[in-house]
């Protein structure tokens, strides 16, 4: 299996995708070979030397997630690790939107996380990760998408929500697609009422209901139906600017992230009417049947 890389500098760097490209060999992606530590770092850009950007914190929130979940599902890891690393690793979403930096994550710090997470039995038979979790959009990539998941479906600085939408990896998956419908706040919170209180049961249920409401959001403006508040950008800067001084995130509770002002509960409450009504009339594969396990 692919082991921790023998080589690990200070400050995080840059890896572009034409750089990573040589690095994703079949040995690689089938768990069978390590990362050429040495090799690659000659390829990647340097970031400043500057306390957010040192490179320990992450690599330690990694060893703890696979010391924590070792014995359990790796789909189970996703949930603690979201909010832990969007705490660890502060960025502005301009910086969040940087795949070169995503890919360094995956090949330099933590391939090995990579393959213990995504390793998987594809229709081949062949143990296999799919290399969009080394080098991929948002929305695939092992930890951009923890990142953005964090991100789009935290309430302010309250991470709960964050755990409930990425304890369902449907939710997770799929919905995460949608990062135009979800970056609309009471959405994204209202989405994940409709999970935690049972009225949407599962992935497929839920997968429904977010192709639905990103078909009814061509007609229906949801974020004048429901307002939210603006972003306040100067508080999420001073907490980024505070990367490198606060410690370790805690491992066994939850913490506040970024202090912005939570989505308006007026707007979150219509929302969660609203899309409860959708949800009774969008096409739900085997809604009367019983449900089948969810996939990766």
């Amino acid at each position: 299996m692919t082991e921790k890389p023998d080589y690990l500098p200070e400050y995080l760097a840059r890896l572009s995708d034409d750089a990573a490209a040589p690095f994703l060999t079949e040995g690689l992606l089938s768990g069978k070979e390590n990362v050429p530590s040495i090799e690659l770092h000659k390829s990647a850009d340097p970031l400043p030397e500057q306390e957010r950007w040192r490179l320990e914190p992450i690599r330690d929130l990694v060893d703890d997630a696979l010391f924590e979940f070792r014995d359990e599902a790796p789909t189970r890891a996703d949930a603690w690790l979201a909010p832990r690393l969007h705490a660890t690793l502060r960025l502005t979403r301009a910086e969040a939107a940087d795949r070169a930096l995503w890919n360094y994550l995956a090949l330099a710090v933590a391939p090995d996380y990579v393959v213990w997470r995504h390793l998987s039995r594809p229709r081949q038979g062949q143990l296999s990760v799919n290399s969009n979790c080394f080098r991929g959009s948002y929305h695939k990539q092992a930890f951009a998408r923890l990142w953005w998941a964090a991100e789009l479906f935290r309430d302010g600085p309250d991470y709960e929500p964050v755990v409930t939408a990425c304890g369902l990896q449907d939710m997770l998956n799929q919905t995460l697609r949608y990062g135009s419908l979800i970056d609309h706040r009471p959405t994204s919170q209202a989405l994940v009422r409709l999970l935690k209180n049972g009225t949407v049961p599962g992935g497929r249920e839920m997968n429904a209901l977010t192709k639905g409401a990103n078909a009814a959001a061509v007609t229906v403006a949801f974020d004048v139906l429901a307002p939210d508040v603006s972003r306040d950008a100067e508080a999420v800067q001073n907490w980024i600017d505070a990367a490198g001084h606060t410690g370790p995130v805690p491992r066994r509770r939850l913490f506040d992230g970024p202090p912005e002002e939570r989505a308006p509960e007026s707007s979150v409450r219509f929302l969660t009417d609203y899309f409860a009504d959708l949800f009774t009339d969008v096409p739900v594969r085997g809604r009367d049947t019983e449900e089948e396990p969810e996939e990766d």
